[in-house]
């Protein structure tokens, strides 16, 4: 009989060793992203900036004893693998988090799905204004900058700017008609007195610009809003340098200016193109960012880009925010980071409670070559506070209803 109660006794034990609940040691996050193709520019960024925070917070002891463990699902680009991915990640490997996508459509999706699990879902590049938008909920966090935000700041710039006649050009897919409907609709609330003479949109992927140029030459606007994503946005830069409209009529492009897209050309990047981004490298000159930018170069022996900074303020408010609600429940920890703000190498970051979108400074500038560099900067740099260019609460939470 006594035989029988012990091993009765073992019996539980390892049963309650084994168990999900007792074997779960670690902060578990499930990352789905694009890891093959173009988009890496951005998203080895975002991974590896994460990673950085991740290895030095578990050298320090981890998250309320956990260390913090992570791991990755390559979408392809594809909506119906990611959601696959994450449904796995979250039946299968039981994450606490989910995160990602460079995808829109997969990261609509996802959210959808983290709803219905109620699990935190933190979007990395995505730039749909849906995301936290008209689709937004608790458990959707933006951790980048969207189009209507992007649109928003650049209209802020130009409208302290002479041009009156504006034409307006760009891929022809959601993203490009999204980021030229927000840059043009608030440029007109800002400055009535713009007009808008004509516009162009090209398919996706198309090699051939000469004919759009020379539509635009040919209407002679004063400036040229080009919303144009992706390989799209080295694509037109080239062509706008090889027809001579680079030099002949000022245009604008969102991340003109940024790292990504400068970078793969070289010297050979046209001069003076505007742009909006969230990050550089060599700006703000601070402590924190040059601190940040010898870390990451020495962990990967390249300059961060834009994505980086979304990878580790993402990886900062999660390590802060379940120190802050002092436990690994998923709704405390959402409690904790509503309206919380992070440290990061481009100064404190609030994550808004309303809507859950992150409050970023825009940059905007223009490309320019510089001494020293074997590829172009921004100069003529100016920060635009989230302050004066993010949507209001009120229009966010309208928006939702």
């Amino acid at each position: 009989m006594r035989e029988k109660g012990l091993l009765a006794l073992i019996f539980v034990f390892f049963f309650v060793l084994f168990s999900p609940a007792f074997a779960q040691k670690t902060i578990k996050v499930g990352i789905v992203d694009t890891y093959t193709g173009p988009a890496t520019t951005f998203t080895f960024d975002v991974r590896d900036a994460f990673d950085l925070v991740v290895k030095d917070v578990n050298k320090k002891g981890g998250v309320l004893g956990r260390k913090i463990e992570y791991t990755t699902r390559d979408e392809k680009f594809k909506p119906d693998v990611g959601l696959a991915m994450a449904k796995e990640l979250l039946l299968k490997e039981r994450v606490d988090i989910l995160m990602g996508t460079i995808n829109s459509a997969t990261a609509l999706a996802i959210s959808d799905l983290a709803k219905k699990e109620k699990v935190p879902f933190f979007v990395t590049f995505a730039k749909s204004d849906k995301i936290t938008g008209e689709k937004g909920h608790r458990y959707v966090f933006g951790m980048n900058e969207n189009t209507e935000m992007a649109g928003r700041a650049a209209a802020y710039a130009l409208s302290k700017m002479p041009y009156t006649k504006y034409w307006i050009a760009g891929d022809d897919y959601e993203y490009g008609h999204a980021i030229a409907s927000a840059v043009w609709r608030h440029l007109k609330r800002l400055k009535p007195e713009v007009e808008k003479i004509g516009e162009t949109w090209w398919k996706v992927g198309e090699a051939d610009f000469t004919p759009y140029i020379t539509q635009i030459l040919a209407a002679k606007p004063d400036f040229i809003i080009v919303a144009t994503g992706g390989a799209g946005m080295v694509n037109f830069q080239r062509a706008a340098k090889a027809t001579g409209l680079a030099s002949k009529i000022p245009f604008y492009q969102h991340t003109a200016i940024e790292h990504s897209v400068l970078s793969p050309q070289g010297l050979n990047a046209p001069e003076g193109v505007w742009g909006t981004c969230n990050y550089l490298f060599y700006y703000p000159d601070t402590k924190e960012n040059r601190e940040f930018v010898e870390e990451f170069r020495k962990a990967y022996n390249r300059y961060p880009k834009v994505g980086a900074l979304y990878g580790y303020v993402t990886a900062k408010f999660i390590v802060e925010g379940f120190k802050k609600a002092k436990t690994i429940d998923k709704e405390k920890f959402i409690d904790a980071i509503e309206g919380m703000s992070v440290d990061s190498p481009v100064g404190k970051l609030e994550l808004r409670k309303c809507d859950h979108q992150l409050v970023l400074p825009m940059y905007f500038g223009r490309t320019k070559k510089v001494g020293g560099w074997d590829f172009l900067i921004a100069g003529d740099l100016q920060t635009i506070p989230g302050k004066d260019y993010m949507p209001p609460c009120e229009e966010v939470l309208k928006l939702r209803k």
